[in-house]
């Protein structure tokens, strides 16, 4: 990849690596509220734009790390096609959005994904190579543009999620799929454990479940894929129907985090309240965390927007073999679960490989990395 605005994020990183100057990556800083608090003088990722490469019949793009989400996502709408793991844009989204919204290594950094998660994948499954710009100025490239080209341990998928600890994102090639050709939701009055039990049972069957939603009593439920198969879950489900604009605008709010919910949820957390996000297994049981709660991929991401301690809230998520997060809100106890000492050893080494001196998003994942 030759750029001009390449070279000068290689000499602003190796007058950083001289002065021992740490630097906060950004792209459409979207999400400056995740993790831990950012520091370091900014380094603008947004002149590294464009999509490099596009073939369609491969249900592949390879694009610039400082790409605008909502330009990549329009190309790929032209020929039918989308990111099937709906990454949140959170910024300005659609085509008015000007470039304010998140951008395509900030999506890969904080490895963020929508309401069809469950069902399609994260991220992290549809990352096929990357380059990087490491901590010695170096620049990386890994994996490529087909799933089955990976010998070795899988760095292109590592850096999903990794918050830029490791290095500087520069371009990634991911995999994208077709627009389901046929799509419905619905919506049931019921309680949390019941709609929980429904999610499960459901989801050992064969449905063309694409996204679920539980929150204040009611359970929203999306079908997507061939026209047959939606009708016939149709038939089998019951339910009421959501007339389509208005589950358009529910799903697309829930995604970006402009919903009811999060609208409310925002408004709580500026009186003092925090969001948690509670990562568990689908099958576990209500967690009866105090606060509102809103329940999505199946039952695996619960969301809770509560004044509660911070233990109370990790510990509730570990007793049923998960972990819970601050998404936004009070920092104070970490914003990540602490890691066993055999893992947070891992990461160590990892940021000591690929970032010796510490130049990139320092303490941004955890505090000590």
């Amino acid at each position: 990849m030759s750029d001009p605005n390449l070279q000068t994020l290689i000499e602003r990183v190796q007058a950083a690596r001289a002065s021992r100057s740490p630097l906060d990556i950004r792209g459409g800083n979207t999400k400056a509220f995740y993790g831990e608090t950012p520091r370091g003088e900014a380094l603008d990722m947004r002149p590294l734009t464009g999509i490099s490469n596009y073939e369609p019949s491969e249900l592949v793009v390879t694009v610039r790390a400082g790409t605008p989400l909502a330009e990549l996502e329009a190309a790929l709408a032209e020929k039918g096609q989308c990111l099937p793991f709906e990454p949140p844009r959170f910024g300005d989204v659609g085509a008015n959005a000007g470039g304010n919204g998140g951008t395509v290594g900030g999506m890969v950094a904080a490895g963020l994904a929508g309401p069809a998660r469950a069902t399609v994948g994260g991220v992290r499954d549809y990352v096929l190579g990357a380059t990087l710009l490491n901590g010695k100025a170096e620049v990386l490239s890994f994996g490529g543009q087909v799933m089955k080209n990976v010998a070795g341990y899988d760095v292109s998928r590592l850096l999903v999620g990794s918050m830029g600890v490791l290095g500087v994102i520069l371009e990634v090639s991911l995999k994208v799929l077709p627009v389901a050709p046929a799509s419905t939701t619905l919506r049931f009055e019921m309680d949390e454990a019941q709609a929980l039990r429904q999610l499960n049972q459901w989801g050992g069957q064969p449905l063309p479940l694409s996204a679920s939603a539980w929150w204040n009593g009611m359970l929203v439920l999306r079908l997507a894929g061939a026209s047959a198969a939606v009708q016939a879950a149709l038939r089998k489900l019951g339910g009421e129907t959501v007339e389509p604009a208005l589950a358009g605008s529910f799903w697309r709010g829930l995604r970006d985090h402009h919903d009811e919910f999060f609208d409310a949820a925002a408004q709580a957390v500026a009186a003092g309240a925090t969001l948690w996000r509670l990562s568990v297994p689908q099958t576990a049981p209500p967690l009866n965390t105090p606060g509102e709660r809103l329940v999505e991929w199946g039952g695996a991401q619960r969301w809770a927007v509560t004044t509660a301690p911070a233990a109370l809230m990790r510990e509730a998520a570990a007793r049923v073999g998960g972990h819970a997060l601050v998404f936004r809100g009070d920092k104070a106890g970490g914003v990540f679960a602490p890691l066993p000492g055999a893992q947070a050893r891992v990461h160590q080494q990892m940021k000591l490989a690929f970032d010796p001196d510490r130049v990139f998003n320092p303490g941004r994942l955890y505090r000590d990395l």
